[in-house]
């Protein structure tokens, strides 16, 4: 049964979590494909890269990872009290550095806003801190340019992951007595 994802993490029973997202259509995240023999080595360095880059913009860390043919595991640990201490202009700042076409990006380019573009980015500065400590906005962050990468250099369209990815539950670094794998959306 799939349960929501703000059913399944508690952060105040643990911060930390085993995610793993796989990819669909027979892709290949990286190695070699045995039937075309094509290699995609090249394409875990764009999963590293774009884990250290939301590293340094989320308040979720990365504990480790592994990169395999057609899937990625991630253990994250979810520092909701670093989110908090952020100032407005931090949070507008890593917004901005993370969509550089929002609102947020024009903001924190110190460009002069207009009274309702300001006011805009006000009413948002709150759900932009949360989503900076969302383990399905870090996820989301994370497949969608890849699969924006792939799908070019596979010369396709759609989805290169599905809208599901797998959570497993973890306390203190260690699987949870229930080590269902729960499905849930991620956004």
């Amino acid at each position: 049964m799939t349960i929501a994802r703000r059913n399944t993490i508690d952060l105040e029973s643990t911060p930390y979590y085993h995610l793993v997202s796989r990819c669909v259509r027979r892709s290949f995240l990286c190695g070699e494909d045995p039937v075309t023999g094509k290699n995609f080595d090249h394409r875990k360095q764009w999963l590293v890269d774009r884990i250290k880059t939301l590293g340094d913009i989320f308040s979720i860390d990365v504990c480790a990872y592994a990169a395999m043919p057609n899937h990625y595991h991630l253990i994250l640990h979810v520092d909701l009290n670093q989110s908090k201490q952020w100032t407005d202009r931090e949070v507008i700042q890593r917004w901005g550095n993370l969509f550089t076409k929002s609102i947020a990006a024009v903001a924190a380019s110190g460009e002069p806003l207009t009274p309702a573009q300001k006011n805009a980015v006000d009413l948002q500065v709150d759900t932009w801190r949360e989503r900076l400590s969302d383990i399905s906005w870090f996820m989301r962050c994370i497949n969608e340019p890849l699969a924006r990468l792939a799908n070019q250099e596979d010369g396709c369209t759609g989805r290169f992951w599905p809208r599901l990815h797998i959570l497993v539950l973890a306390a203190l670094g260690r699987p949870a007595h229930r080590e269902d794998a729960l499905k849930a959306k991620p956004y």
